[in-house]
């Protein structure tokens, strides 16, 4: 799922060689986040043995990378480099959620039966219960069933809106119509001036 240079992994065994360690160290590469549309990453050594069974394990001339569970769909497909500067360099094709550029909506995109269905489902079970907390949720369009969704009111730049979406909205959506692959979220939270749940302070 990753790939790591020559180069990369002599510097990684350089490493862990420094830290002379009784028990067997890993490298760990985790995604952090992505605060601006980019992947941030956290890359330490740490032992093996902390590694959870879901963890992704790869074995590579002797050196062990964990790919944390959470991490492993963001890194899919990833190169890990040496840098000029004798550090780790890491090569990722994916985007991040949200980043990806959105596809042109035609008059069809909220035209066609599955939008219309999709649409039903929001008016019908998602804004009501939404509407306690002084939110809504529009369609934007449905294009190669994907489905595209506004958060508005309460819910735009609310703490929980992700959690909305995904525990929310996309169960209802995906539950009455499995055609659909994907629900995104293409509000601009950072524009979201009263919502009804303050975003926690870090």
């Amino acid at each position: 799922m990753i790939t790591v240079t020559p180069h990369a992994r002599d510097l990684i065994a350089a490493a862990i060689a420094e830290e002379q360690q009784d028990a067997p160290l890993g490298l760990w590469i985790e995604v952090t986040g992505a605060p601006d549309a980019s992947f941030h990453y956290d890359v330490y050594l740490q032992e093996v043995s902390a590694a959870d069974p879901e963890d992704e394990r790869i074995v590579l001339d002797g050196i062990v990378l964990v790919i944390p569970a959470s991490s492993r769909e963001a890194l899919r497909g990833a190169t890990v480099d040496a840098g000029p500067e004798g550090d780790l360099v890491i090569d990722n094709p994916n985007v991040p959620r949200g980043a990806e550029p959105l596809p042109d909506f035609g008059p069809e995109a909220l035209t066609n039966d599955l939008a219309r269905r999709v649409d039903a489902i929001l008016q019908e079970q998602i804004n009501p219960a939404i509407a306690a907390h002084g939110g809504y949720a529009e369609l934007v369009g449905v294009v190669d069933e994907v489905a595209y969704v506004l958060m508005g009111g309460g819910c735009q730049g609310c703490g929980l809106a992700a959690v909305t979406l995904s525990q929310g909205i996309a169960v209802a959506i995906r539950d009455a119509l499995p055609e659909i692959r994907d629900v995104v979220d293409v509000t601009n939270h950072a524009a979201g001036n009263n919502p009804y749940y303050q975003p926690q302070k870090k």
